[in-house]
C-alpha cells in the first residue's frame, strides 16, 4: 500500500468518525466508545473493502478512485447497517450521510491537492 493510499485510508476513516460523533451527539444517543464504534463499524467496513479491493487485483494496483470510495462507503455502509447491524436507514439519514461524507472525503483531498500545487 502506497503512502498516498495509507493517508487516504486514514483520512476517510476520520471522516466517518467525525460523521458518527456529530450524529450521536446531535441525537443524544450513546456517545461512549462502544456506541460510536457500533455506529461507525458498517461504514468503516465498507470503506476498508473499497480501499483494499484495488490492492487485491494483481494487474491493477492503483490507489482507489475517490468517487468509488465515497459511493461504496455510503451504499455498502447503509446495507451493512440495515441488514447486518439491524439499525435504521431512514431517508434523511441516507441523505445527510451521503452529503456529509461527500463533502468531507472530497474536501480533504482538495486541501491536499491544493497544498501540493503551492
Amino acid at each position: 500500500m502506497s503512502r498516498t493510499a495509507l493517508r487516504a485510508f486514514a483520512f476517510d476513516a476520520l471522516c466517518i468518525l467525525l460523521m458518527v460523533v456529530i450524529g450521536t451527539r446531535n441525537h443524544k444517543t450513546d456517545t461512549g466508545v462502544t456506541g460510536i464504534l457500533f455506529v461507525a463499524a458498517p461504514f468503516w467496513i465498507a470503506m476498508s473493502l473499497t480501499h483494499l479491493a484495488p490492492l487485491l487485483q494483481r494487474k491493477n494496483r492503483q490507489d482507489p478512485n475517490p468517487y468509488m470510495v465515497w459511493g461504496y462507503t455510503v451504499i455498502m455502509g447503509m446495507l451493512l447497517r440495515n441488514m447486518v447491524f439491524n439499525r435504521g436507514t431512514a431517508a434523511a439519514f441516507v441523505i445527510v450521510a451521503t452529503v456529509f461524507l461527500g463533502i468531507t472525503m472530497f474536501g480533504w483531498r482538495a486541501v491536499v491537492a491544493r497544498r501540493a500545487t503551492t
